[in-house]
């Protein structure tokens, strides 16, 4: 009788006689429980979203190992795909950026590898080919296959080093640019190639001692740097937008385009000057293809020309339909007489700001030109192991340095005689480092045939400056998002300080760093989120996000099954971290089919964490799956 009794008079004597007769306040009525219960299922039922129920479903709840993927989506992109770009605004080309997926919402399954799958081929043997059957996408050798990119014979994919720019070999081409470029010197350490097509051109200047982080988009190739990757060059999935580069600015000693055909000058000049962000003070910008001297791009060669002298860019050559400038090695020239109305950012642009921060049309001050200048600058390998001007401005940066470059030498060591990671041998050659703070992880492996793409999560501080001061290399990341890579193409992944890099659901204060500058919220279980200033912020706590007004830190479980979509089989993960977090990583590495190892951390470490050493299993979809 209770909902009976709660209704009007007259409606009580409707429901209690032998005929119904409807009304309109009967449909009224009606309409109102019906809201009331789907309010009430949509308050008690648990959002596919939400991280609090997302361990329990997303995980399986212990009924077993996470289930794979389609065959489909062996080369799943979460931040890339394609049908969620078609949406999205052309402009720009915004549409071909990254655009994850709301939390929750990525398959909450294990990538399999392609139909005939093998261990790759070992460096240095993979700079020339790899297997077919490991990316079987023909696209590229048939389209450009006269121009030397690669061709396919029998298993295999061959690249003879060539590139559109330079069919006759990578080689023959750097050759010819070390008439005006000091790259054969030590002075040239860290290069940023911009459409890199298969990587070529990095990858042969690796014999010369210069890391270059290569970077193309998801286009209709599809995998040049899924190709890349597999042949051991530095190369990461990127598109030049509407956004900063995720690099800190005055990174790269050379920034390098081999007919990227991006329009530099367009925009009111966006894409120039967020390569004048990223060029080292003294470094070189080279440009081969168009608009360099192209027939029916004179104004855009004009307009190029103009630009990077308002910049006061010193052209250097213009051979053939290759030009070269070099950065003045002092402070911006500007603000001068220019027709593009260049002037300088205002004084509160963080040039480093570069996660998810929209482009400027203003040139950023930078603070100690001179100090990180080409020439200024320690040679290479001096500058690896000295503590660059950059180190300074982080309170008591020199000791920091001296101090985490001994401890990495010490468990590098460590993890070699005593805990059997395959460093050093032909085993590991693409190395991840999640949590690299100055990278003294790759400076203490510097020595191996390995490279390192050392990863500083965006919310915390900002050294990567420091590490590219060093002649590494690097991004910025939030480890909530998966990572702009294919599937298969880290041979070893370390994530040291796990906990650092998930914040506690349940309990306790953290902190997102909003993507408005200057504010982040902080969160707690009890207030939820607040915005604040950067000056109410409390230091060195988890990176979190914010979801419905409630805060919940990245969740272990949705890391770690981005950890195994970019790892290769039989590839190597290195988890350190405090003993109940490693305990729920053991767990967590059940279900995604890791063989787990705990031990403890290295002797006389004075350290209560532990160490988590697995390795990927290689399994196969059953052939009625394919």
């Amino acid at each position: 009788m209770g909902l009976l009794s709660s209704l009007p008079s007259h409606r009580r004597g409707a429901l209690s006689g032998s005929e119904w007769q409807w009304s309109f306040l009967d449909v009224v009525w009606a309409v109102f429980l019906l809201a009331v219960v789907v309010f009430l299922a949509l308050v008690f039922t648990p959002r596919r979203g939400d991280p609090l129920h997302a361990t329990a479903s997303r995980a399986g709840a212990g009924a077993g190992a996470v289930p794979p993927c389609p065959a489909s989506e062996v080369d799943l992109l979460p931040c890339e795909d394609p049908r969620r770009s078609s949406r999205l605004s052309r402009e720009m080309n915004y549409y071909r950026e990254r655009h994850c997926p709301a939390r929750g919402e990525a398959p909450a399954c294990l990538v399999p590898p392609p139909r005939g799958y093998h261990v790759p081929v070992p460096w240095p043997e993979s700079l020339h080919k790899i297997w077919h059957d490991n990316m079987p996408y023909g696209k590229i050798a048939e389209r450009k296959g006269h121009q030397g990119w690669m061709k396919h014979e029998g298993s295999y994919f061959i690249f003879p080093g060539g590139g559109t720019m330079f069919p006759d070999g990578a080689e023959q081409y750097i050759e010819k640019l070390t008439q005006y470029v000091p790259l054969k010197t030590g002075v040239l350490r860290t290069g940023l190639d911009m459409g890199c097509g298969v990587a070529s051109f990095g990858g042969f200047l690796l014999k010369e001692n210069i890391m270059t982080l290569s970077f193309a988009p998801r286009d209709s190739h599809k995998s040049q740097i899924q190709f890349a990757l597999e042949r051991g060059i530095p190369a990461f999935l990127l598109m030049l937008g509407t956004r900063r580069l995720p690099f800190p600015s005055q990174s790269f000693d050379f920034v390098h385009c081999s007919r990227c055909l991006i329009p530099f000058t367009a925009y009111n000049g966006s894409y120039l000057i967020e390569v004048d962000r990223l060029l080292r003070p003294g470094g070189y910008l080279i440009i081969s293809g168009p608009p360099v001297r192209w027939k029916k791009q004179e104004k855009e060669w004009d307009e190029l020309q103009a630009m990077a002298g308002a910049l006061c860019y010193k052209l250097i050559t213009v051979d053939g339909n290759t030009a070269i400038w070099k950065k003045p090695a002092e402070a911006s020239c500007l603000p001068n007489q220019n027709n593009f109305g260049l002037d300088l950012c205002n004084t509160d642009d963080d040039p480093d700001e570069a996660w998810y921060f929209k482009l400027k049309k203003c040139i950023s001050k930078v603070s100690m030109v001179q100090e990180i200048a080409i020439g200024s600058i320690h040679r290479w390998p001096d500058r690896l192991s000295k503590p660059s001007a950059r180190a300074s401005l982080i309170n008591n940066g020199a000791s920091l340095f001296e101090v985490d470059s001994q401890k990495w030498v010490r468990r590098v060591s460590y993890y070699k005689t005593s805990l059997g990671v395959k460093l050093g041998t032909t085993h590991i050659r693409n190395v991840m480092d999640m949590n690299a703070f100055f990278g003294g992880f790759a400076a203490a492996i510097v020595s191996d045939p390995v490279w390192v793409m050392n990863v500083v999560p965006a919310q915390k501080p900002l050294t990567l400056g420091v590490i590219y001061d060093r002649g590494l290399i690097g991004v910025y990341h939030d480890w909530c998002e998966p990572f702009s890579t294919y599937p298969r193409t880290y041979d070893l992944i370390h994530a040291d300080a796990i906990d650092s890099m998930i914040g506690d659901p349940i309990s306790g204060t953290s902190r997102y760093t909003s993507h408005i500058p200057g504010v982040m919220v902080l969160c707690s279980s009890t207030l939820g989120c607040v915005q604040n200033s950067w000056a109410a912020a409390v230091a060195a706590v988890p990176t979190t996000l914010c979801y419905s007004a409630v805060c919940y830190g990245c969740d272990l479980f949705d890391v770690m099954l981005e950890m195994d979509r970019i790892l290769r089989p039989e590839g190597t993960a290195i988890i350190r971290g405090s003993p109940d977090v490693i305990d729920k990583a053991v767990q967590i590495a059940q279900l995604i089919r890791w063989k787990a190892q705990v031990h403890d951390s290295e002797p006389k470490s004075d350290s209560t964490e532990k160490i988590l050493v697995a390795t990927k299993t290689f399994w196969k979809l059953p052939l009625t799956s394919q």
